[in-house]
């Protein structure tokens, strides 16, 4: 296995692929194209990410008919042999679908398509992705540090009940807040991680702001590796 090769998921209706290939490799990594109809070796990889985009249409609910695709069964079988996988926007619908994320991603409370920049708080550090922000920001001050990233979806309202929004609280699984809400989304949550960290996503798009030239880099540190 390369240290630096990254699996990247295709589905129909995929529209991020290529955007997240090129934030790879501007980050020193190696991608490599997964389809969704196969089967693949997860030991493979040093990590994977599900991009953005519509997959299968969004038809039934965002992510629901992706969740159940062939090359899922080998990106649940990867998060179990603690294999950091990264969601995107509808790689989060996506992961949540499968069950390898809580909750749920619903329409936004506006009942309207939202394309805009945001303001991000880390709440708590993912040891694999972004982790250089955590590592430069004072530990007392990680939350008060504001990240900006694009969003661009119609179900990216975050939902859990209170017991699972517990849950998360207490295990430190709330990854990122929005710093001002733009869908509704319960707690301000932006993205959230499995228990054992591993296993990670978030609604705005990373890969759309990796230099100044696209509107700010703050992007970039969520592909750059951390372990």
């Amino acid at each position: 296995m390369s240290a630096r090769k990254v699996g990247v998921l295709r589905f129909p209706g995929t529209n991020c692929d290529r955007d997240v290939w090129q934030a790879i490799e501007m980050s020193g990594g190696q991608p490599e194209w997964l389809w969704h109809a196969d089967l693949f070796d997860p030991s493979a990889y040093a990590r994977l990410i599900l991009p953005g985009g519509f997959s299968y249409g969004d038809y039934l609910r965002s992510g629901a008919l992706a969740a159940r695709a062939k090359a899922m069964q080998s990106v649940r079988e990867a998060a179990e042999r603690g294999v950091p996988v990264l969601g995107i926007c509808n790689g989060f619908q996506i992961l949540t679908e499968a069950k390898l994320l809580p909750g749920a991603l619903i329409k936004n409370e506006s009942l309207r398509f939202n394309d805009d920049w945001v303001g991000l708080r880390m709440r708590n550090s993912c040891r694999y992705f972004a982790s250089q922000v955590a590592s430069q920001v004072a530990s007392q001050a990680r939350s008060a540090h504001v990240m900006r990233l694009p969003i661009a979806h119609a179900d990216g309202r975050y939902y859990a009940e209170d017991d699972e929004l517990k849950r998360l609280e207490d295990n430190g699984q709330i990854w990122l807040t929005y710093e001002k809400n733009p869908n509704g989304s319960i707690a301000d949550i932006a993205g959230v991680m499995n228990a054992s960290g591993n296993v990670a996503a978030l609604m705005p798009h990373p890969e759309r702001a990796m230099a100044d030239w696209m509107g700010g880099h703050d992007g970039l540190s969520f592909f750059m590796h951390g372990e």
